[in-house]
């Protein structure tokens, strides 16, 4: 029989030879010597990033299988879609995107809108002035161009895109005379010819009461001149709760709740979802991401009020947007996969952003998967 043998109770450390270093024997006591308060925020941190990772996670296999399988050929336009357009189509000033607009421009234009399923043409005009006035000197040529649209393109609408950047130093939506100035430039534009306005104020925090206000008095007057009232909105979080952590990582109010987009969509005649400006990397990401969008807005947006989708027809490349993941097929499949395989039959479309960025291979993506797909199989 082999005897067994018994070690000394000796510390690792007193074991002679040389010292047996334990690798976490430093970090710990380092941690151990930090103030209570200093070790509780490292273990909230280290708490956080462990959720932000399974949040990834799950969001990343949620956006495969929303992206995943093969978009319908029933999904496509019915010729209720829209296009952004730059400042210079009505007024051009140094620094300006884009040159002087001709009339070769116009007819270029105007061809490409026949084309295409088209029907809404949203304009920068403005912008408001941070107090909330409108000031016509900026767009002198906007009638010039309103005229051409109605004569050589019946039935297609052209809105006037206003907005400002709101919050901080900036315009406040939570000032009456400021919502009372911007409801009155809303009259000027309409009393200018326009056939509607399209808001785009940016950020408007989720619940925000001061945008449901000036919402509501726009509808007013939009209504009394048979006119349109549309808006630009963000993201809609893709599951309840999801804005609250997303938020904190884009450091700004990204997305809303689907019942606060319900409530903004109740006084307009249009929204349009800005599904761009992701950060997300990769196009199978994207188009999934796109998919659900979608599909929120569909359920979030009563039915007499015709939803928009906009689709990224820019090629900026920085952290909010990459080029490679951001594309208009990606963007497009997304949609036609949240619409499913049976035609919506509410208002529905696509809005192109923005006609001065885009490229002929932007178009023609339009022109495949969006306006006329090929059948499936």
């Amino acid at each position: 029989m082999v005897e067994s043998v018994v070690e000394p109770a000796v510390e690792p450390d007193e074991i002679p030879g040389p010292r047996r270093r334990n690798p976490l024997n430093r970090p710990v006591a380092w941690y151990r010597s930090l103030p209570r308060w200093w070790r509780r925020a490292l273990a909230a941190l280290v708490a956080l990033c462990a959720l932000l990772a399974t949040l990834v996670g799950v969001t990343g296999a949620a956006l495969f299988a929303e992206g995943a399988g093969t978009p319908p050929a029933a999904a496509h336009s019915t010729g209720d879609d829209a296009l952004w357009l730059g400042h210079a189509w009505v007024g051009w000033q140094p620094g300006s995107a884009g040159a002087p607009k001709t009339d070769a421009d116009l007819q270029a234009l105007v061809a490409q809108v026949r084309s295409s399923g088209i029907k809404d043409l949203f304009v920068h005009d403005g912008p408001f002035e941070m107090d909330g006035s409108l000031n016509p000197a900026r767009s002198p040529k906007a009638e010039w161009f309103i005229g051409a649209v109605h004569r050589e393109l019946p039935g297609v609408r052209v809105q006037a895109w206003l907005g400002q950047v709101v919050g901080g130093p900036s315009l406040h939506l939570d000032d009456p005379a400021t919502r009372g100035r911007i409801v009155a430039g809303v009259g000027a534009a309409l009393d200018r010819g326009f056939d509607g306005v399209h808001f785009d104020f940016e950020p408007v925090s989720d619940g925000d009461p001061g945008f449901l206000d000036v919402l509501g008095a726009a509808h007013t007057v939009t209504a009394s001149h048979h006119a349109l009232l549309s808006a630009s909105v963000p993201q809609v979080e893709p599951l309840s709760g999801f804005r609250f952590p997303g938020d904190f990582l884009a450091g700004h109010p990204k997305w809303w709740s689907q019942d606060y987009l319900h409530r903004v969509a109740v006084d307009c005649d249009q929204v349009a979802v800005m599904a761009y400006d992701t950060s997300l990397p990769t196009a199978w990401a994207y188009r999934g991401y796109v998919a659900r969008q979608t599909q929120v807005a569909l359920s979030a947006v009563p039915r007499n009020v015709q939803l928009f989708i906009g689709v990224p027809a820019f090629h900026t490349h920085d952290p909010g947007h990459w080029v490679n993941a951001e594309t208009m097929p990606a963007a497009l499949d997304g949609v036609r996969l949240g619409l499913g395989a049976h035609p919506s039959s509410r208002p529905f479309g696509v809005a192109l952003y923005v006609d001065f960025a885009a490229t002929p291979a932007d178009w023609a993506a339009y022109h495949a998967d969006w306006l006329s797909p090929a059948p499936v199989g």
